[in-house]
């Protein structure tokens, strides 16, 4: 077989290694919204750091609560496009890392991911979250602690139980600011699951109504 022609080889080289390279300058998207915040919305810039034109063919996300949108559907090598993103908060708090998926007609990339990492301030915090019995155990009460990290004191109005199974009850400790809530089950003999509402005089709607959970299971074998 004969050898092809050396500028045949570097074409045939240089058509393999052309590609598109979508990117954004930051590997990560950072979003911090404030606590009374329902949605949040960023602009985003990005580049087309290859040497060949790229389609956009559609754009997936991970989660039904992140959605986005580019600012056209092909960039040319080189060039600079515009996406927005919108975060729907609803009781997310803490970090949270999401990702949206843009599928492309470049098979050397044909799925670009644009990470975003959304930091929702915690204005309550209750801990443990979940108290937990297993079948069995004594009726001993336990307690969560109802924290308000938030700049603004914030009142317990009531509590009501998912489940009557229980008995509970709440006190404040540091006004506005730190409350104890004990629970205690009436039976220890069948699995149960069931959730504290906890209402508030919170100004933000979202932290009107806070939930806490009780449960008793099954232990598990050894």
């Amino acid at each position: 077989m004969k050898a092809l022609p050396t500028f045949l080889c570097l074409s045939a080289l240089m058509l393999s290694s052309a590609c598109a390279d979508l990117a954004t300058d930051a590997a990560i998207i950072e979003l911090k919204p404030k606590p009374e915040d329902e949605t949040v919305t960023t602009d985003f810039v990005f580049h087309n750091k290859g040497d060949k034109p790229v389609k956009v063919l559609k754009i997936d996300s991970a989660c039904s609560c992140l959605s986005a949108s580019l600012d056209k559907a092909v960039y040319q090598p080189g060039e600079k496009g515009v996406g927005k993103a919108e975060f729907k908060l609803s009781s997310f708090t803490g970090r949270h890392e999401k990702s949206v998926h843009v599928q492309t007609d470049d098979p050397q990339q044909s799925e670009w991911v644009i990470t975003f990492m959304i930091e929702i301030p915690e204005i309550v915090k209750i801990e443990p979250k979940t108290l937990q019995w297993w079948i069995g155990d004594p009726l001993e009460a336990k307690t969560s602690k109802v924290t308000i990290t938030g700049a603004d004191p914030m009142k317990i109005l009531n509590i009501t139980s998912t489940r009557e199974q229980v008995e509970f009850s709440w006190k404040e400790i540091t006004p506005g600011k730190e409350y104890e809530v004990t629970v205690k089950p009436r039976s220890t003999a069948e699995v149960m699951l069931g959730a504290l509402k906890i209402e508030t005089d919170s100004k933000i709607p979202k932290y009107q109504r806070q939930l806490s959970f009780f449960s008793v299971y099954r232990k598990p074998s050894t």
